[in-house]
């Protein structure tokens, strides 16, 4: 198997800032603020060849209470499934009743520890390490995680450290243990260890799906009803997220990647400049998904953040399923109401599956999958240029496009242009002229054609080129011979003609 190392220490150690090191990415993020980091965080890393899963987790403190109580959670969880631990000081900050807490729980474990100190740049690290040896953990490792300092010695100590069974495996992450677990009627097998998605890590297989929506709508328990287990923290408190957490797992032989992300707000409301980064985030999730899933808060109805993320998801041509999460709670001429307000805002994504679920007790939840494939089925098909051609032959037949200066606009034949979204590229003539709502006839058209659901589909347009555009006719030599005395002839007689007098053109 492959070997699996957990970071964990106090709030702002640096242990986000040494994950990225680790994976050579930036998908943990990083700031100069205490208790960001709050779900597990999964990456892979490697070291002269040998690969290693490294977990970034939440802040320890040893009396958490509150949401820091569920960051806690996840640690523990993180520590329990690693095969060596890394615990983080401060250095600057120096020895902390937080550190012997910490200390004090990964000694009452079966768990190799290595004790890591880190912002050790600019000090002395004789000096700056010297009061950790009271925690009784053995060396100390001194590193700058933001420089890079120290890092190669500590990875070398490391696998100095884990058991030779752990590096003995080379194997990819497909080929480890699963775990099969129930709930509410949904089985899931999670992947043991989960992989977030980076230009060096492989990228996993499957169906990639986007949790999205405004703060507080249920995002990280619908994650949560999907994967059954408690994956990631859930708190009755908006921006509870702040990071994209990526998660692997199978669902009856299919592969998933669910992303959660942080709920985006209105601009004017955001103050911090880490939520600001956590909207980066998301927006990238966006664009990194399959399919995206829009939660809205049945309670609160349709507001217009909902319809700028929705903007956002069809802007990025993502496959789009649509889930109003808190239905079982509303009473019946609210969930009327609420009806009515969808057929009315929402009559422009006629394309999408709408689907009443409660998160919290699993209502619904199920059939979200059924629209899931379906769409990311209609994402990706592969198209034919001979059957797409026929559907614009029909189209053109039912309806002809408009006249342009006199002449029509002629589309003569489309061929598939790319997928997720489905991008159909038609040739003709005065394919600048063609005007928006035949474009959308041309869209319904295919679409309805084609069976498409749950997914936009783009249009393009490639005029004909002239090939005899910007060139001269030119003439053989006898013609222009025979056309340069007819010119010289017509000429002569001009300048020989008399004018008139103007007597003459009186009368």
């Amino acid at each position: 198997m492959i070997p699996v190392i957990a970071l964990v220490g106090r709030p702002n150690v640096g242990k986000s800032t040494l994950f990225n090191r680790l994976t050579k990415t930036r998908d943990a993020l990083v700031a100069n603020f205490s208790g960001l980091t709050r779900d597990r965080k999964y990456g892979e890393a490697s070291y002269q060849e040998q690969r290693f899963i490294v977990i970034d987790t939440g802040g320890l403190s040893g009396d958490e209470e509150g949401i820091d109580a569920a960051m806690a959670d996840q640690s523990r969880l993180a520590i329990e499934e690693a095969d060596l631990v890394l615990f983080l000081v401060d250095c600057r900050a120096g020895l902390t009743a937080s550190d012997e807490q910490i200390a004090s729980f990964l000694r009452q474990r079966s768990k190799p520890v290595m004790l890591v100190a880190n912002k050790i740049d600019g000090l002395n690290h004789d000096v700056a390490t010297a009061a950790f040896y009271e925690l009784g953990l053995g060396e100390v490792h001194g590193i700058a995680a933001a420089h890079g300092r120290g890092v190669t010695q500590l990875l070398s100590d490391v696998f100095d450290t884990l058991p030779t069974l752990a590096l003995a495996s080379n194997s990819p992450a497909d080929e480890m243990a699963l775990d099969t677990t129930e709930g509410e009627g949904l089985q899931t097998e999670l992947v043991e260890h989960e992989l977030a998605p980076s230009e060096d890590a492989p990228i996993a297989k499957g169906i990639k799906i986007a949790i999205v929506g405004r703060p507080n709508v249920g995002k990280s328990t619908l994650v949560n009803r999907m994967l059954g287990e408690d994956r990631v923290v859930v708190f009755d408190m908006p921006g509870t997220t702040r990071d994209s957490v990526y998660i692997d797992y199978e669902r009856f032989g299919q592969m998933y990647t669910i992303i959660d992300t942080a709920g985006i707000r209105r601009r004017k409301n955001i103050t911090l400049a880490v939520e600001k980064f956590s909207i980066v985030k998301t927006l990238q999730a966006i664009a990194d998904a399959n399919v995206v899933i829009l939660m809205i808060d049945a309670e609160e109805g349709i507001v217009d953040q909902d319809l700028h993320l929705m903007g956002q998801v069809i802007d990025a041509g993502r496959a789009l399923v649509v889930a109003l999460n808190k239905w079982d709670g509303l009473e019946q001429e609210h969930k009327t109401y609420v009806k009515s307000e969808l057929e009315r805002k929402l009559r422009f994504i006629d394309f999408a599956d709408f689907h009443f679920i409660s998160a919290l007790h699993g209502t619904g939840v199920g059939h979200l999958y059924e629209s899931i494939e379906k769409a990311y089925q209609a994402a990706t098909d592969k198209l034919s240029t001979n059957f797409l051609t026929r559907i614009l032959q029909g189209a053109v037949a039912t309806h002809p496009p408009q006249m342009v200066n006199g002449r029509r606009i002629k589309l003569r034949y489309a061929h598939p242009g790319g997928n997720n979204p489905p991008i159909i590229v038609i040739h003709g003539n005065q394919t600048d002229a063609v005007p928006a709502h035949y474009t959308r006839y041309l869209e319904k058209a295919f679409r309805k054609a084609l069976d498409l659901h749950g997914t936009p589909l783009r249009i393009q347009y490639k005029s004909s080129e002239n090939p005899f555009e910007g060139r001269k006719n030119k003439m053989a030599k006898t013609p222009a011979d025979k056309k340069r005395r007819v010119m010289t002839i017509a000429k002569k007689g001009k300048a020989g003609a008399k004018p008139k007098s103007g007597r003459a053109k009186k009368k």
